[in-house]
């Protein structure tokens, strides 16, 4: 595995790709001691977790199985981080592949690119948070559809349904996920985390609590010193 740093914006690399990027037991280590420090960095905003051109990640290595852990077999997948993480798809991501896209943010994905719970086909479960991401994500109908049958997903329809949310043309993928990651890194940024927190905890709440809990996060955001700045710096532009 590889990292490396572009400004506020961390690449975290899978670099296994005489496997497709399946992830084995060392791999996994190596996936969440990447994000557990970019999590811990205070100048790096946004990462970036990809494969290569040919795979994004093939899921699993069934002849090296990394081991069931608090964190996600995978590494990363049951950690809440604080701050955005992109996923820049080529090529195959398919099996425990797609759990570690689905528990990023945002997807970017190239056109020739395949997406399924191939897993289904070898009686091996979805244990790094798929069964619950793809159904918040795709809605309930849709997931069962890719759970239940295993098939792989296209580009076209893989935009359609909102698993992915960029796509682009082959191999392009890491450079437009890289330049989104620095857009949202470039916005002031105890709003960006918060409405984004905000979000993600008014998930399976009541819609009162919800707004609740946006209005006291938006508060925290609104009387915090440098919210006047920002406001100032609207106004000089208009």
């Amino acid at each position: 595995m590889e990292t490396e740093l572009d400004g506020a914006v961390r690449i975290v690399r899978i670099d296994r790709p005489e496997k497709r990027n399946a992830v084995n037991s060392a791999t996994a280590e190596a996936l969440l001691d990447a994000f557990l420090a970019f999590e811990a960095a205070e100048d790096e905003k946004v990462a970036v977790l990809t494969g290569d051109t040919t795979a994004f990640c093939a899921g699993a290595d069934l002849t090296d199985l990394p081991r069931l852990r608090p964190s996600g077999p995978l590494g990363p997948t049951r950690l809440q981080l604080s701050k955005p993480v992109i996923a820049a798809i080529e090529g195959w991501c398919v099996a425990g592949g797609v759990e570690l896209a689905v528990w990023c943010d945002l997807r970017v994905a190239g056109r020739s690119a395949r997406i399924g719970c191939l897993e289904r086909r070898w009686g091996v479960p979805l244990i790094d948070g798929g069964t619950q991401r793809l159904p918040r994500i795709v809605g309930l109908g849709r997931a069962l559809d890719m759970v239940l049958t295993g098939r792989e997903v296209l580009m076209d329809e893989a935009e359609r349904i909102g698993l992915v949310n960029r796509v682009v043309e082959d191999g392009h993928a890491l450079r437009a996920a890289v330049e989104l990651a620095h857009s949202i890194a470039s916005f002031p940024w105890r709003c960006v985390v918060s409405d984004r927190a905000c979000v993600y905890e008014g998930l399976g709440q009541a819609l009162v609590d919800g707004l609740a809990l946006e209005d006291a996060r938006g508060r925290e955001v609104i009387f915090d010193p440098g919210f006047s700045a920002g406001v100032e710096r609207f106004r000089a532009r208009t």
